[in-house]
């Protein structure tokens, strides 16, 4: 049971910290919750939660095979590059087109913000690979054995470490009235110059590492 909670919140911290800095995920789940309304922020915030508890399953059951393999890591790098690539064009022309108009509630379906969340963490290709190298490093400091309950402590933990992030970001942009406007304007850009960086980080890596 000690080893449980230790995997728990080593999980847990691990991806808080993964999630924190501004990226795809979290910037989208703000924008949401500016545009749309906090409670679509956190319905978002739960499909993104929910496929980052897949990923990390399936994290467990190739991590073996991903380090033995390490051209796999490479070719899911290479696609990653495509992906913000396409995401860096596609905010960019979005900011372009968006033109300057009072705020306004928008009905939205919670039910398309939640599979939203879904479909833009399951671009994100280097979850996978993240929770395939904590998976093993749990693994060789004896924390986590691949049995049932170990499993599911490690994949829950990283949904939950991801969606306490989320929830803030959505908290924190739908606290702040006076600048959400200001952000909607500009959520574009931001997350088109973040596809960015974000790209420039995957080539070093590819090239550099």
């Amino acid at each position: 049971m000690t080893h449980l909670l230790t995997l728990f919140f080593a999980t847990f911290s691990a991806a808080f910290m993964a999630t924190v800095p501004p990226g795809l995920l979290n910037m989208n789940a703000a924008k949401v919750s500016v545009e749309k309304g906090k409670a679509n922020g956190i319905i978002f915030s739960l499909g993104v939660s929910t496929m980052i508890v897949l990923q990390a399953y399936v994290a467990v059951l190739i991590s073996k095979f991903l380090f033995r393999h390490p051209e796999v890591i490479v070719w899911i790098q290479k696609a990653a590059i495509a992906v913000f690539a396409f995401f860096a064009i596609y905010f960019f022309t979005l900011a372009r087109k968006q033109k300057q108009k009072p705020r306004q509630v928008i009905a939205v379906s919670r039910k398309n913000s939640f599979f939203k969340g879904m479909f833009l963490a399951a671009l994100n290709f280097l979850t996978i690979p993240y929770y395939s190298a904590l998976n093993a490093m749990w693994n060789a400091s004896g924390w986590i054995q691949f049995e049932f309950w170990d499993i599911a402590v490690f994949i829950l933990s990283a949904g939950c470490g991801s969606f306490a992030v989320l929830y803030l970001y959505t908290v924190y942009f739908n606290k702040l009235e006076p600048g959400n406007s200001a952000f909607s304007r500009n959520s574009n850009y931001i997350l088109s110059v973040l596809m960015l960086i974000l790209l420039v980080i995957t080539l070093i890596r590819i090239y550099y590492t």
